[in-house]
């Protein structure tokens, strides 16, 4: 396939957090507002004069200085983040938007308020809580929860419009941007090829690391571009797997797998499109607010949410992804010593095997995953089982 157009664009700019883009924006004026999780309404951040930043340490180094505040047993995506604001990468950013819906990330987050490592006057960290089952009056809170500690303080410190309006007009680019992702993603369900699971995630990371407005002109582009792409042949890659698990904002780990023989068909991972790319629908019958966080609340997979449903729900969606995007396997993976994509991974991962018939590969894997050998071998086995096990149905 002839390259995509801006894809070396897209590259560079996932090089820092303080990227190009985000700098133009903070000249015009523009607050970047940090969040590290799924559960904060990413489009509530891109209200008016603010622009929401998925905040990752890309080409994270030593965890040293990080492992003393938060010791080696915990999630090196966590301690990567602490490691990069006590460096100072992140004092460009005027607000984090903190949720407590995962333990070792509210360890980083207070480590960073406590050591006052972004020292701005205006600057403040919010710690939302996130309730643990998904009913009326968990919405509820949760609605007050994002109101009370992220949309005020937003509009008291930095002036910010917080109405209807101005969350119905935030709204209307994030679900072009979503709808854009999805019509691209689509493409991955072809026999043929006209885009890979590297490029995709390219390109999706992009819309949560960059100001929606600033690349909203160069994804249109890319999604004619797709359109009118000449795909290479199915046999390009060896199998289609499904990739679900943990944060993957590191593009080397996606491009590993593929350079293993597995083209990564559908994304269901923190930092991917299942979900985070789908669109929101706004309606009547209620303020958009609730509306926007019934979605968040109702569509999260995230593995710390234990009621039965929850569970069953995770477990369909799975399976509903790799018979949709027709993926041969599944891999499962975690960041180490992630504890909910720790038990997720080991159970999810058998289950799906024995009582969904799909053919698994379970992995934890390091943050930064691209000198990895052994994982690099343990993917080649996996797609020759794959390959076995398309010849003997055969």
């Amino acid at each position: 396939m002839k390259d995509l157009k801006h894809l070396a664009y897209f590259e560079s700019l996932l090089d820092q957090a303080n990227n190009d883009l985000v700098r133009k924006a903070a000249s015009e004026g523009k607050h970047p507002i940090g969040y590290t999780c799924f559960h904060m309404p990413e489009a509530l951040l891109n209200l008016d004069n603010c622009f929401s930043l998925r905040m990752r340490a890309p080409k994270t180094g030593s965890l040293d200085i990080s492992t003393y505040y938060m010791s080696n047993y915990t999630c090196e995506f966590c301690r990567a983040i602490l490691e990069r604001a006590i460096e100072g990468g992140y004092e460009f950013i005027d607000a984090i938007a903190a949720v407590d819906a995962c333990a070792q990330m509210n360890r980083s987050v207070e480590n960073i308020e406590v050591q006052k490592l972004i020292d701005k006057d205006k600057f403040f960290i919010s710690h939302v809580d996130v309730p643990y089952k998904v009913d009326e009056k968990a919405i509820r809170h949760y609605t007050e929860q994002i109101k009370i500690k992220v949309l005020e303080p937003l509009h008291d410190k930095y002036g910010v419009d917080i109405s209807d309006d101005s969350i119905k007009t935030a709204m209307k680019l994030h679900n072009e941007v979503c709808s854009i992702m999805t019509e691209i993603g689509d493409f991955r369900k072809r026999d043929d090829i006209k885009i890979t699971g590297y490029e995709y995630h390219i390109l999706n990371l992009i819309t949560y690391c960059c100001p929606k407005y600033l690349i909203i002109e160069k994804l249109r582009e890319t999604l004619e571009e797709v359109k009118n792409r000449e795909p290479d042949p199915a046999d390009r890659f060896r199998a289609r797997v499904a990739l679900v698990g943990s944060e993957i904002d590191d593009p080397d780990l996606t491009y590993l797998i593929e350079e293993s023989g597995a083209q990564i068909v559908v994304d269901r991972f923190c930092f991917g499109s299942f979900p985070g790319r789908q669109v929101m629908e706004i309606n009547d019958d209620e303020d958009v607010l609730t509306c926007i966080c019934r979605q968040y609340l109702e569509q999260s997979q995230c593995p710390r949410y234990m009621s039965r449903e929850k569970i069953n729900q995770r477990r369909e969606c799975v399976d509903k992804y790799a018979k949709e995007f027709k993926a041969d396997g599944i891999i499962y993976e975690q960041i180490k010593f992630c504890d909910y994509w720790g038990y997720e991974r080991a159970l999810a991962s058998h289950v799906m095997s024995t009582e969904y018939d799909h053919t698994v590969l379970s992995i934890d894997r390091p943050y930064q995953s691209r000198a990895s050998g052994q994982l690099r071998t343990r993917i080649q086995a996996f797609v020759e089982s794959l390959e076995i096990k398309k010849i003997s149905k055969h």
